[in-house]
This record gives structure tokens, C-alpha cells and sequence, in this order.
């Protein structure tokens, strides 16, 4: 995901709702985006309410959310996040999945809340992509589209994707984005706005806390590495990182190789090559597409990078699980 430069125009969100979408998790979403406004006292975000059909969506509650932008209409959208609830695996309907797919092609970025993650599966926009959904959608999904690289995670942002499994977790996911486009400092101003001062990393709540994870209660640290785990796919160079967590280049590594022994970069590689051989053993993805997924640039830069760390070369550790076990393992 692009880091955006905040004197640039407002980036444009909309929001498509399904509906019968929950209530808390929509809120949970766009309150951030409202309230990095209303801080830095400007639009950083323009906010648009797309219901599937007509001029208004109703929440599973009965809320009624007007339509301020419909489907098809010459909007230059930044991101699309589409908000579902109930029972997503029974919506149908070709026009909005073409729709979400001409946006993709277009290079919009595309997310999914709650059950939204089910439409963006089903609108064939997903492949070779890491997400995650509510727990309670996870299995129907993992049946449909068993290929799905679905994780058992809050909240999953690999490049142009945006999945979180809804109520809370939108918070979570909306912190990172605002990390990325403003940094973790203002991100953390709009985070203390809605008294959320636990702010779950993507890998959470499956995971233990980064402070036992990682052995540091360094915030800079943690922060870099939120960013990390946010940007698997499209790593973000030394001076990105740094001038996201407010410190110089030198000082985070000095950091980095302090508190957990290692350069910055060179925690971030490893962490990449950690996802990677995750999906070989978890995914039916090749290794070009998993080398992609990690970062790297190339299937031989990544095979290259994986037998230094690993002792062993990819197509080695792929050899290890039969084609005929892979589906199974990689059901949520």
C-alpha cells in the first residue's frame, strides 16, 4: 500500500454496504477516517456511502445510512471497502461483482469488513492475495474457494487488499492505514480519540502481545514492526519506516540492534521469509507467486534468500507436504 503524502488531495473511500451489515463493525471502520479529520483540521479523507441498490442501506439493527454516491458513477475512488453481515455466502448479484472487479483492474485499492471479505471472494478479486474474515463466515468460505490463502487473524493487508474479520478489529485495521498515510503518531492521536489504547497488531489475537513476542516494550520498535507485518508484499525501504515511527534511519537501527539483535532490515527480511514459508507449507500457491506475496521481486531472489535463512531451497520444503494434503491445511 502506498504511503500518501498528506498535502495531496483527500483520499477517497467508499463505503459499499450489503445489506443487513453490522452496525458496530461500519462504525468501527469509517469513525477513524471522521476523526483524522476532525484532528488535523482538514479532509484527509472524504467518506462515500454506496448502498447496493436505491438510496439508502439498513444495518442488521434497522440504522439507516443515505446514500451519498451509487454504483457506476465517475467517482475516482482510492479505496473500496465493502461492509457485509448476516449471511454474506447467500448474496448474489453479477452487477456489483463486475463492478468491484473493473475497480481492481483499474488498480483501486479494494477491502473487505466483517462478512465483506466473503464478497470480495466471491467477485473473483482475491487470488494470490492473504485475507481474513469473521470466524463465523471463515468455514463456508474456506469451502467455496478452498485455493483462498485465508489467515486466523484480525485484520490482513497485503498491497491493494484490506481484510479485517469486522466489530473491533476495524479499529485496528483503520490504524494502520492512517499509520501509513500520516504516521504513528497522528494515527495514535485518532486511536486515544475512542479511548482505544490497545492497539492490536494484524497478526492478533491468535498470536501472543508483540511485547512477549518480540521480548521489547520498545514503542518505536513495536511500531516499525506494525508496519512490517503491514506491508509483507509491498516492503517499504529503511527511511519509510523510520519517518513513520518519528525517528532518524540510524536511530531505529540502533534500536532494532539493541533490543532484538539484529539490523532493521534485517528483522524485516526474516519476517517476510517467515510468511513465505508459511504459505509454502500452507498454500497451493507456486513459488513465484509466493515470492511475490513475500516482497521479493523475483522467484530467484527469493529462493536465493530462503536457503540462506532456511538451509534448504523453497521447491525442498514445498516437496515436503503432498499436493493432496494442501487444501486441508489451508482450510480456516
Amino acid at each position: 500500500m502506498d504511503i500518501a503524502n498528506s498535502t495531496t488531495r483527500p483520499f477517497r473511500v467508499g463505503f459499499l454496504l450489503i445489506d443487513g451489515f453490522a452496525l458496530l463493525s461500519y462504525s468501527a471502520a469509517i469513525e477513524p477516517l471522521r476523526a483524522a479529520n476532525l484532528l488535523a483540521g482538514r479532509k484527509l479523507y472524504e467518506i462515500e456511502q454506496l448502498p447496493v441498490l436505491g438510496g439508502q442501506s439498513v444495518s442488521s439493527s434497522g440504522a439507516i445510512i443515505k446514500a451519498s454516491a451509487h454504483l457506476g458513477e465517475r467517482v475516482d475512488f482510492d479505496l473500496i471497502l465493502v461492509v457485509a453481515g448476516g449471511d454474506p455466502a447467500r448474496f448474489s448479484d453479477e452487477r456489483i461483482y463486475q463492478w468491484l472487479r473493473h475497480l481492481a483492474r483499474r488498480g483501486v485499492r479494494m477491502g473487505g469488513v466483517s462478512g465483506g471479505p466473503v464478497i470480495l471472494a466471491q467477485s473473483g478479486i482475491m487470488a494470490g492475495r492473504r485475507m481474513t474474515v469473521h470466524w463465523e463466515h471463515a468455514p463456508a468460505l474456506a469451502e467455496f474457494a478452498p485455493a483462498l490463502i485465508l489467515e486466523r487473524t484480525i485484520y490482513v493487508i497485503d498491497r491493494d487488499r484490506l481484510t479485517c474479520a469486522g466489530g473491533t478489529a476495524a479499529l485496528d485495521m483503520m490504524h494502520a492505514l492512517i499509520t501509513g498515510h500520516h504516521g504513528a503518531d497522528f494515527a495514535r492521536r485518532v486511536s486515544d480519540w475512542f479511548v482505544h489504547t490497545e492497539i492490536r497488531p494484524a497478526g492478533g489475537p491468535q498470536r501472543a502481545g508483540p511485547v512477549e513476542r518480540y521480548g521489547t516494550a520498545s514503542t518505536p520498535v513495536l511500531r516499525a514492526i506494525e508496519l512490517m507485518e503491514n506491508h509483507i508484499a509491498d516492503p517499504l525501504e529503511l527511511g519509510q519506516l523510520a519517518d513513520l515511527t518519528g525517528l532518524g534511519a540510524r536511530q531505529l537501527n540502533r534500536l532494532f540492534k539493541d533490543k532484538l539483535g539484529r539490523s532493521t532490515m534485517g528483522f524485516y527480511r526474516d519476517l517476510r521469509l517467515d510468511k513465505a514459508d508459511n504459505l509454502l507449507s500452507q498454500s497451493t500457491l507456486n513459488i513465484t507467486e509466493i515470492a511475490l506475496a513475500a516482497g521479493f521481486a523475483n522467484s530467484a531472489h527469493f529462493s536465493h534468500s530462503y536457503r540462506q535463512k532456511f538451509g534448504r531451497s523453497p521447491s525442498a520444503r514445498r516437496g515436503q507436504f503432498a499436493r493432496s494434503d494442501l487444501p486441508e491445511r489451508h482450510r480456516v
